[in-house]
């Protein structure tokens, strides 16, 4: 089991920055997968980005080049740096947990942060 907790949602203005962090309940050293993902009022959940334990990273492409994804195993927590903030980046950002295990996958939620882009 693994609890996620995010924070550092709010309010910004177009073009600005925020950085979102996802702290975990235990050590995400051998978590196979870490991720992000947004929900958009009427719209489905969809992937932000991604990062494996071996620290390597997927984007979606509406974000690449403006987000990163990064974790800090000694601190247990994923961060999402978000630059260039657009209206359309509004959503309720998920934190997500993925263990693999022999074929099949265990998916952990936080329960999100929202961030509103907005002039």
């Amino acid at each position: 089991q693994v609890q996620l907790v995010e924070s550092g949602g709010g309010l910004v203005q177009p073009g600005g920055s925020l950085r979102l962090s996802c702290a975990a309940s235990r050590s995400i050293f051998t978590i196979d997968v870490m991720g992000w993902y947004r929900q958009a009022p009427g719209k489905q959940r969809e992937l932000v980005a991604t990062i494996t334990s071996a620290s390597s990273t997927n984007y979606a492409d509406s974000v690449n080049s403006r987000f990163t994804i990064s974790r800090d195993n000694a601190k247990n927590t994923v961060y999402l740096q978000m630059n260039s903030l657009k209206p359309e980046d509004t959503s309720v950002y998920y934190c997500n947990a993925r263990i693999l295990s022999f074929g099949s996958a265990v998916d952990y939620w936080g329960k999100g942060t929202l961030v509103t882009v907005s002039s």
